[in-house]
């Protein structure tokens, strides 16, 4: 089964909330930014419009009052009429009353003769219309009517700044909120890849068991727990069978190898034949050691225990026998691997043989994995001819080997997998290197 790392699971849960969270807050930013424009230009629409009213008004109001005051005679305009930047120009383009704007008598002279009702920005910082207008006693005359900017940007530029600050807590409120929802959404993912984490194949009982699948989260959970349901039959089906077959035939094996090692001990065999029989007893005892490691994966709970450096080297001493003086070890004493010595000799001890078989000198070495400080890879290395390209991709499998059963590799591997490990081809400078990998204890 394979074994979820709880940091990988909670960096992907971390990865998609994060995503989540800022997709929510850039689409919520592009919103307040469409938002502040309208705003903007809407402001804008009512300021524009807010000093063309005034213009109008104070112009009306100006004609309206020039029109009573003169009657049939010449233009006469009332003195509380005339408001700062208001003057009134006859035919003749003088002016009859009011003062001009020292910055805009430019402007107030080219608009006094004018013909039609006009408004202009003048420098930005006014707003000028004209109105040409006649008096019940037919005199002609053109009203001029300025109105400073200013206020009004101010206005502009206050609406615009509380409408950025509103904008701003709205995404910042949008960006809380997603965190906070995402936060509790996704909990029972993270409680789930913390739970996944702690079981393995010899812990098959164990389920999410979220309850009924009352939303997508615990519809997932049900479904997941189905389908380590089936997962579990499989696993048992496949340790029976295995446990079966490994029972079936350790009897004869047994009878075979007793039957051989008394030939062995006849002194009156052929050479020829003698070797023979000591070639039988060796393959005996590889399928003996093959049997016995069947049987260790399909037993329940066999991976439970640790080991350090010091018991690995002295159990793969005692298994080499005299070829050890051929090992150059590495491996620290106070290494402490999270499985028994027996799975950690299992899994290193084809690759030690094979070493031993192709090389004459061997190293076993150890690193902990960058990646993981919950790893440790015990490295058997050689100076052997190496590992040709064209091998190692099927390095691994099942009677690929041309010597003994050809299954001591990917048995080594299935050892080192079912503790959550795995064999591995290592880069090597000299002849071979495989890899060990297996879990640290903690």
């Amino acid at each position: 089964m394979i074994r979820l790392s709880p940091r990988l699971t909670a960096a992907s849960a971390g990865s998609l909330r994060r995503r989540l969270v800022l997709t929510t807050g850039a689409a919520s930013a592009l919103v307040a930014i469409a938002l502040v424009s309208v705003v903007g230009l809407m402001v804008e629409r009512a300021s524009t419009s807010a000093v063309t009213q005034v213009l109008d008004e104070r112009a009306s109001a100006v004609i309206s009052a020039t029109r009573e005051a003169s009657g049939q005679g010449s233009i006469q305009v009332p003195d509380q009429r005339l408001d700062p930047g208001v003057v009134v120009y006859d035919a003749a383009r003088a002016p009859v009353a009011g003062t001009v704007p020292p910055s805009l008598s430019e402007a107030f002279t080219r608009y006094s003769d004018s013909e039609s009702e006009g408004t202009r920005e003048v420098d930005e910082e006014w707003a000028v219309t004209s109105r040409p207008f006649t008096t019940e006693g037919g005199r002609a005359g053109v009203v001029v009517v300025a109105e400073p900017l200013r206020p009004y940007e101010d206005d502009e530029h206050d609406a615009l700044a509380v409408s950025i600050a509103a904008g701003l807590v709205m995404v910042a409120l949008a960006i809380a909120l997603a965190a906070w929802i995402t936060r509790r959404a996704l909990q029972p993912v993270h409680q789930m890849a913390i739970t996944a984490e702690e079981w393995s194949e010899h812990d098959l009982t164990r389920r999410f068991d979220l309850g009924p699948p009352t939303d997508e989260i615990r519809a997932l959970g049900h479904t997941l727990d189905d389908l380590l349901e089936k997962v579990a039959r499989a696993i048992r089906t496949e340790q029976r069978l295995t446990a079966e077959l490994a029972h079936e035939l350790r009897t004869p094996l047994t009878a075979a190898r007793a039957t051989a090692d008394l030939m062995a001990l006849r002194e009156d065999l052929d050479p020829e034949i003698a070797t023979d029989v000591h070639d039988i007893v060796a393959a005996c005892r590889t399928m003996s050691d093959t049997i016995t490691v069947l049987l260790e994966l399909a037993r329940q709970g066999a991976t439970r225990g640790s080991c350090t450096g010091a018991d690995l080297t002295a159990a793969l001493c005692a298994s080499v026998g005299d070829d050890w003086s051929r090992v150059e070890v590495r491996v620290p004493a106070t290494l402490t691997l999270a499985v028994p010595t027996t799975v950690a000799v299992r899994a290193l001890s084809p690759l030690l043989d094979n070493a031993l078989r192709h090389a004459e000198h061997v190293t076993l070495d150890s690193r902990v994995d960058d990646g993981s400080a919950h790893t440790a890879m015990v490295l058997v290395g050689d100076d052997g001819p190496g590992i040709d390209p064209t091998v190692a991709a099927r390095l691994f499998t099942p009677g690929a080997s041309t010597t003994g059963s050809g299954l001591g590799l990917s048995l080594a591997r299935r050892v080192a997998r079912s503790v959550g490990g795995d064999v591995t081809v290592e880069e090597s400078h000299q002849g071979a290197c495989l890899g060990v990998r297996l879990p640290l204890a903690r």
